[in-house]
């Protein structure tokens, strides 16, 4: 399964909230910057993010975004599905709710392993807290030697 750039640039920019965010909200203009992500683009991400609850529009002269709850209630998964929709790796009737019934369901045997690939990815990306990407990123920022005034910027 790969993710587009809805996936990578919209967990980028959600983490940048996340770290960013002290007593006021983070305007779209910062973090574009920041992380070098069109404003066009970013305003669309952040759209379906705040469609879905993950960040909130705090309107006024000092407006902006900021999470809509604490990070650590934010898991990687639920970012990931408000940006790319079902992480499902492969089309199988079995794994998309709603889909037409599969010709070969009672006999298909890689099903399973669909299945089990499908679990797997979505028990590690619920696994994984926003607050836990916070951290390593204050690690990281720290072992390195980077400013507090320079913040962060996550470029993979």
């Amino acid at each position: 399964m790969k993710l587009t750039t809805r996936g990578r640039y919209g967990l980028r920019a959600v983490l940048d909230l996340a770290v960013n965010t002290g007593n006021e909200a983070v305007s779209l203009s910062e973090i574009a910057e920041r992380q070098g992500i069109s404003m066009n683009y970013l305003e669309q991400l952040i759209a379906k993010l705040k469609k879905s609850g993950i960040v909130q529009g705090i309107r006024g002269a000092q407006g902006g975004y900021v999470l809509a709850m604490p990070p650590e209630e934010i898991s990687v998964g639920d970012i990931l599905r408000a940006l790319e929709g079902d992480l499902i790796p492969v089309d199988c009737s079995e794994l998309n709710s709603g889909d037409t019934p599969c010709i070969n369901s009672d006999t298909c045997v890689t099903k399973y392993v669909w299945k089990r690939i499908t679990d797997s990815i979505n028990d590690a990306v619920d696994g994984i807290k926003l607050s836990d990407l916070v951290e390593k990123s204050k690690e990281i920022q720290k072992e390195a030697g980077i400013a507090e005034a320079n913040k962060t910027k996550q470029t993979c």
